[in-house]
């Protein structure tokens, strides 16, 4: 993992304008020529002020309760959802729209790849788009395929593959445009928990060959620790912050029954306690 800072966010904010009704008195005693508004506009803070930097080759893992925020920060990342203030960082450019340097891999794969085109197909699609030549499009297509174990199954339909394999799909697709950076938006949360933990595993693999950036973001404890080198706990939504940045040294392979492991999940566990009765 390099020193260097590939992703920088300060100062970040993200708003939404919520219209509400005004009120109106029930028995006005006399009539009067003010007018009151029937509608009122008040932004609410998504996201208050998260700054954070994250190293090249990193795996940072988002922690939080179900619509805190994390997904809004990952897309905002994406440069799918435009920011209210500060600035996000990716090699000291700021972030404006999607890119390619950036993969993306959705919880719901069904939406997210295409159905009426093959495993391959799904996987050369962003090259196709690029402009890449056939014979290097192929090599690509084949690389990442066996990359995700997905060798024999090139020619199959999404329709004719297990929820797991379709993620694996989304993780080749993404990876054959070599982005620096993978944000993984609770990729393994639909899927049943023996293929969860073999998804998690091959996650593991896959970064520890190509070294890629990878965000994930998760509300589940359990995961957050199994996978992340470094876990951010945000808070919860409105004003949704960054309350701690763990560094987990527990080496991989992990054993989630270890001491070393359960300590640091009843720790984090601790500031979700203190949240809840706040």
């Amino acid at each position: 993992m390099s020193d260097e800072s590939i992703i920088k966010i300060k100062g970040l904010s993200k708003s939404y304008d919520i219209v509400e009704s005004g009120k109106k008195p029930a028995r006005p005693e006399k009539k009067t020529e003010e007018k009151v508004d029937s509608k009122k506009v008040e932004p609410v803070f998504v996201l208050d002020d998260i700054n954070l930097d994250i190293k090249e080759g990193e795996f940072h893992v988002f922690l939080g309760w179900s619509g805190c925020g994390k997904s809004t920060l990952l897309n905002i990342i994406a440069g799918f959802v435009e920011k209210t203030s500060g600035q996000v960082l990716v090699d000291n450019e700021e972030v404006t729209k999607p890119g390619f340097e950036r993969g993306v891999v959705f919880q719901n794969a069904d939406s997210a790849i295409f159905s009426w085109i093959p495993v391959w197909k799904n996987v050369e699609y962003g090259l196709k788009i690029r402009g890449v030549p056939s014979e290097e499009r192929k090599e690509t297509v084949r690389r990442c395929i066996s990359l995700v174990g997905l060798e024999g199954h090139e020619k199959k339909f999404p329709h004719e593959l297990s929820g797991g394999m379709k993620q694996r799909v989304q993780i080749a697709r993404s990876m054959a445009n070599n982005p620096k950076i993978l944000l993984m938006d609770e990729p393994f949360g639909a899927l049943d928990a023996q293929t969860r933990r073999l998804m998690q595993n091959e996650l593991i693999k896959i970064w520890q060959k190509t070294r890629k950036t990878i965000l994930f973001v998760t509300h589940d404890i359990q995961e957050a620790v199994y996978l992340g080198q470094k876990i951010s706990i945000l808070s919860r939504s409105p004003n949704a912050r960054i309350m701690k940045t763990l560094d987990v040294i527990i080496p991989y392979n992990r054993n989630l029954s270890s001491p070393d492991a359960g300590s640091l999940v009843q720790s984090i566990q601790g500031f979700f306690d203190i949240e809840y009765v706040i």
